[in-house]
């Protein structure tokens, strides 16, 4: 773990170096104070050299002056390396993420995921600056006023040193502690915020259904989880800053004590003696420093390990052997087909289904049956457990799957649109695509006219979500984004089925101009959208039991004819 967060600091090795002379530099100039006291206590003072006190005190003037320069340089410079190592993390994670397989994000919450991407990003930079930062200076610090304080009397210097131990092994007993409760703490930070993403996205529902309190409750078991933890966490934190404390307290008392012995019994001067407790406070500053910096070395570390579970996490791989697939025609083979969501029990058992080229395929049958899982194993979503999916005759592990979802378009119940212009969430199907070939697939969709009726036309931002359109407005403008595709397989999954009958009718126009030519697969639960399919399969309980036109379904008098006729099903007057 330790090679991989100092692979971060390669790009900014420079800076990085300079940061660490400025550093030493700082801890070098910090020792000086003390020995100029001793000079001028010891000589310059009683000696009356006057002309002496005013150099050496113009050389520690000069000198501050230069460590003013150094601090700001270590503040400024050394917060830059943490950022950009922050933002290199941060793009690092993103790009993974963007690889990572559906499965990821059917586990993992959206909250929880953006909590690792901010909060935890940014204690590892605050580590990644002051860490070597500190280390360093206390380090330095700690060496040089150690020796300087044994030059003066190295058996009073024994005496201090003597008490490190206990403080180091105070701090490693606590520190332990203080691990696990900034991991739980970050555990309910990330809750916390996974619950206010899911409360915020669905405000609209919770207003239309009056259950503010209901959310509000749900929020404060998080939030109460999180008082819980966090008290958890300071409780550690007292713990180990009040023990600590303690123990550098006494250092004081020790040097008060046995240094007033030996300036007693002649073993110590005045000079020296007053010089050693200015020194003796160089020494504690840099242990204390130490000890400040083992919390924030825990919430770094605690942040990096999350950090590096996301960037562990198995990103979706081609086959060794995959190749791109050119000139798809769209026929679609399914052979034998198990698969199971959890890996143990199977939602598809043995599917089997062949689908010709430009044929309209419908999947129906009751609610959980498998239609919507066989619309994702088709771009290569989720690895089936066993059998062979075939686009036209390569099964779809021996293709790329950038180049097989390049010749995929999807349209769901469910659009989400991005919070941009009209005209970046259809650029959204090809990013390349001209002005002219966005109009075109604009009218298509049947959406041109209304964007014209806008203030700001194409540059009109529709809100997070879509939110500032209407059902069908959204629909079409996802329509849009798939003729811009223009892709040989499509994939309606329950296309049109949160709209009202007047906008459907006018979105299955839209549709019915986006079918043809193409292979589509279409999930529907109304007659009005499947009865003119070329082939109608009946799905339950992840196996096809029927399979047939309209017409012939009707005339077996089955499974179908009985969706039909059932609520769940609807539409039938439309037929």
């Amino acid at each position: 773990m330790i090679k991989r967060f100092i692979s971060y600091y390669k790009p900014h090795k420079t800076l990085f170096i300079f940061d660490m002379l400025a550093s030493l530099l700082v801890a070098v100039i910090a020792i000086f104070y003390p020995i100029i006291t001793r000079y001028m206590l010891n000589d310059f003072i009683p000696n009356k050299q006057f002309r002496l006190i005013v150099i050496f005190g113009c050389v520690l003037l000069a000198l501050y002056l230069i460590r003013m320069l150094l601090n700001y340089f270590i503040q400024y410079q050394g917060h830059t390396i943490g950022v950009r190592m922050q933002a290199q993390m941060r793009s690092d994670m993103f790009n993974h993420l963007q690889k990572l397989p559906y499965k990821f994000y059917d586990d993992n919450e959206t909250g929880k995921i953006m909590t690792r991407m901010t909060n935890d990003l940014w204690e590892i930079s605050e580590l990644a600056h002051h860490g070597p930062e500190n280390l360093l200076i206390s380090s330095i610090s700690i060496v040089l006023s150690f020796t300087y304080l044994a030059t003066i009397n190295i058996w009073l210097t024994l005496i201090i040193f003597a008490c490190v131990p206990f403080l180091i092994i105070i701090s490693r007993a606590l520190r332990k502690r203080m691990k696990e409760a900034f991991t739980q703490t970050r555990e309910a930070t990330g809750q916390i915020n996974a619950s206010i993403e899911s409360s915020i996205s669905g405000i609209r529902v919770t207003k239309a259904y009056t259950n503010a309190k209901e959310e509000s409750d749900k929020f404060e078991v998080g939030n109460g989880e999180f008082v819980k933890c966090r008290k958890k966490a300071y409780k550690a934190m007292g713990l180990f800053h009040s023990s600590t404390v303690f123990v550098t307290d006494v250092f004081n008392v020790i040097v008060l004590i046995a240094g007033g012995i030996f300036l007693y019994n002649g073993q110590i001067q005045l000079g020296d003696y007053t010089a050693f407790i200015v020194s003796v406070n160089l020494f504690i500053g840099p242990v204390n420093t130490l000890i400040g910096f083992m919390e924030q070395y825990q919430n770094g570390v605690t942040g990096f390990k999350r950090f590096l579970e996301i960037m562990d996490t198995p990103p979706e791989a081609d086959s060794e052997d995959a190749t791109p697939i050119e000139g798809v025609r769209g026929d679609i083979r399914f052979n034998d087909v198990h698969y199971g969501y959890d890996g143990s029990s199977d939602v598809l058992h043995g599917l089997s289904l062949d689908i010709k080229q430009g044929e309209i395929f419908a999947l129906v049958g009751p609610s959980g049956g498998g239609k919507t899982t066989i619309c994702h194993l088709i771009p290569h979503f989720y690895r089936i457990d066993r059998g062979e999916i075939f686009i036209d005759d390569r099964e779809i592990h021996s293709i790329t799957m950038e180049s097989l979802r390049k010749n995929i378009g999807i349209v769901q119940q469910d659009v989400y649109l991005f919070n941009a212009s009209i005209r970046d969430n259809i650029l959204y199907g090809r990013p390349d695509a001209s002005e002219d070939e966005v109009i075109e697939a604009a009218k298509r969709a049947s959406i041109h006219d209304f964007v014209m009726t806008l203030e700001n036309g194409y540059d009109t931002v529709i809100g997070e979500r879509g939110v500032k359109l209407s059902g069908g407005q959204k629909q079409r403008l996802s329509i849009a984004r798939v003729f811009l595709k223009n892709p040989p397989i499509l994939i309606l999954d329950e296309a049109t089925s949160a709209l009202d009958n007047t906008t459907e009718i006018l979105i299955q126009k839209s549709l019915d101009e986006l079918c043809k030519g193409r292979t589509t697969i279409v999930v529907a639960h109304r007659l009005s959208t499947v009865k003119n399919a070329h082939q109608i399969a009946v799905v339950d309980n992840g196996k096809i039991v029927e399979k047939g036109t309209h017409t012939e379904l009707l005339a077996l008098d089955g499974e179908y004819a009985r969706l039909i006729q059932s609520a769940e099903f609807g539409m039938r007057n439309s037929e």
